[in-house]
């Protein structure tokens, strides 16, 4: 029960950030931005910092693929610019609102798998897997006996996604597994390394980004509607303040307290790109 309702808190949030970043910013993708040098850590540049990580994701793809299963897909934005760029492509995704998204953008040329990646059942088999900032919320066993299963023989697994490194300490920033458990749960599966590279330095920015929305909009924003409730209707607001006071200075503490800064993110996370080549002879984890 307490797992389903992670997912679907998270699920929530990362909607109304699609909603927000869409309307308010015209964002086609939720991901974090690829920031190179020249370009101007600001939030008016996200967008541009979003395509160069597309594109940079994108040019990482093997000569020889041709058809991509695409695991948390979104809204569709990257399976659109694989579709037009000629490759066969589907997409899986949780959440009816982004599946319904994905298939309103990409106009039914890309089938949708509306499931968890643990629960998807197919017979197709795909070239490449595809996780772009998906990788982290899904069990690291069962996603890549999954792949496993779903890449034909010599078919490429692709991560871009955060992980956590090995220090003491948490940083505010939360998600990701940690780097040393990954690499050793993937000599467990036949995958043969291809390319492994750390882009925490060109990803980093987009946390300050976020900071700065946080401080300058989120928190104003919080302190108002406090002071709202607090006004209008303040034997409820005391009462709110009573019950749920821990959990409010809980999520003040978490958001508001300048601590998520793109130099907090490289001290705790490595963003990585990892791409890797199933073993052509393998269809089935070593020992499943």
């Amino acid at each position: 029960m307490e797992r389903a309702k992670k997912h679907l808190s998270r699920e929530v949030g990362l909607e109304i950030g699609s909603i927000c970043g869409k309307y308010f910013l015209k964002l086609e993708d939720l991901h974090y931005g690829y920031w190179t040098d020249g370009l101007e850590v600001d939030i008016s540049n996200l967008h541009i910092a979003q395509e160069n990580y597309s594109k940079f994701l994108i040019s990482h793809i093997p000569e020889a693929v041709k058809t991509i299963l695409d695991v948390g897909c979104g809204t569709g934005g990257l399976a659109r610019r694989l579709v037009e760029m000629g490759y066969e492509v589907d997409g899986v995704s949780p959440s009816p609102f982004f599946a319904a998204q994905g298939r309103d953008l990409l106009g039914g040329q890309t089938n949708i798998f509306e499931c968890r990646y643990e629960e998807l059942q197919t017979q197709k088999r795909y070239d490449l897997a595809l996780f772009s900032e998906s990788f982290q919320y899904l069990g690291m066993e069962t996603a890549l006996e999954k792949t496993c299963r779903f890449l034909n023989p010599g078919g490429y697994m692709l991560i871009c996604d955060v992980f956590s490194k090995d220090i003491e300490g948490k940083g505010l920033q939360r998600g990701g597994h940690k780097l040393s458990k990954f690499r050793q749960v993937m000599t467990k599966y036949p995958f043969e390394p291809v390319e492994d590279l750390d882009i925490t330095e060109e990803t980093a920015p987009t946390i300050d980004i976020m900071g700065d929305v946080l401080r300058n909009v989120g928190e104003p924003i919080f302190h108002l509607g406090l002071r709202f409730l607090a006004d209008r209707y303040p034997v409820a607001f005391k009462f709110l303040r009573w019950k749920y006071g821990k959990q409010v200075n809980k999520m003040r503490e978490k958001y508001f307290n300048g601590d998520r800064t793109g130099e907090t993110f490289k001290n705790f996370k490595s963003y990585r790109l990892v791409l890797c080549r199933k073993a052509s002879s393998s269809n089935s984890p070593v020992g499943g």
